[in-house]
């Protein structure tokens, strides 16, 4: 947790940034209906001193005016660019989104590029932020993906989406592009933010989020609520619990851990109810064996450590 001298405040809206250092990074955002909070993101970026070399925003069929504000940043920011994409008629978490993201990625302009990120578009964040990623990135060879920590704002207070430091938040994943290519890209799957990190394990590689009074992420909505609403989202993460290859202790353990978050008690009981649903009903799962004996020996170990009051 961070130093209580050092709580993380909403980051006031930057000027663009002057004479960025421009850093051989491509980032994609998947946006479908984000005009509420698209702005916040789009200021975000071109306020930092580190730029991208390019931003390629995917329009996965916004029926709001999401296409027309990012139209309006990319003819003053030549870096940044829309991308519309077929629509499926709905919104598809998960699979649909890294669908998206894989639709921008073949589309990249700078094929020199180094490093590569997913953005979402509800995300605000303050204009030092790329540069302490690359910061940490450079001390270490072997660490493939970093993130801030992740925040909201619910009545004046905020509120940490709490995961281990070596989760990285999916609404900003930075990877290494040599890292990112080692462990295939994202899954098409509700669980391609699990995936992608067990995997860097699984190959010697490190990832890492971390606390920075300069690098909060400030997420504008509750996380699993962009779909119809938090209880489906709640339903929605405990399928993805059975995809990636949860042990079912664990999966109880994630659940009652999720309790003491909105909605309280019902959102961590659903988790465990959608695992179970699934479970019954022999739902496909991720079909790798060798990583999900890898996943579930991670974390019995880890469940045994905890139950056991060690770090």
């Amino acid at each position: 947790m961070p130093d209580t001298e050092q709580l993380p405040l909403q980051p006031v809206a930057a000027a663009p940034a002057v004479n960025p250092h421009v850093v051989p990074l491509v980032i994609i955002s998947p946006v479908r209906d984000e005009a509420k909070y698209l702005r916040r993101t789009l200021d975000s970026v071109v306020a930092q001193t580190y730029r991208p070399i390019e931003w390629i925003l995917v329009d996965d069929g916004s029926v709001d005016a999401t296409p027309d504000i990012v139209r309006e940043y990319a003819e003053k920011y030549p870096f940044i660019r829309l991308l519309p994409r077929q629509d499926r008629g709905f919104r598809k978490l998960g699979g649909g989104v890294i669908a998206a993201f894989n639709f921008g990625k073949e589309h990249i302009q700078h094929s020199e590029y180094q490093y590569i990120a997913k953005l979402d578009g509800d995300m605000s964040f303050g204009p030092l932020y790329l540069e302490r990623m690359f910061q940490r990135l450079e001390i270490d060879p072997k660490l493939a993906a970093v993130s801030g920590k992740v925040y909201r704002d619910e009545d004046g207070h905020y509120i940490e989406e709490t995961h281990i430091d070596e989760q990285v938040a999916g609404q900003f994943k930075l990877y290494k592009r040599k890292a990112f290519e080692d462990i295939g890209g994202f899954v098409q799957h509700l669980s391609w933010d699990g995936i992608d990190v067990h995997s860097a394990w699984m190959k010697g590689w490190k990832t890492f989020s971390f606390y920075d009074p300069q690098a909060w992420l400030w997420h504008h909505r509750i996380m699993g609520s962009s779909d119809k609403h938090i209880y489906e989202g709640r339903l929605r993460w405990g399928r993805a619990m059975w995809y990636m290859g949860y042990h079912p202790l664990y999966a109880i353990a994630a659940g009652i851990n999720r309790m003491r978050e909105k909605p309280v008690f019902i959102g961590g009981l659903l988790m465990i109810v959608g695992f179970f649903w699934c479970w019954v009903r022999r739902q496909p799962s991720y079909d790798n064996m060798e990583f999900r004996r890898y996943l579930r020996q991670w974390q019995m170990t880890r469940l045994k450590k905890t139950l056991l009051g060690k770090k």
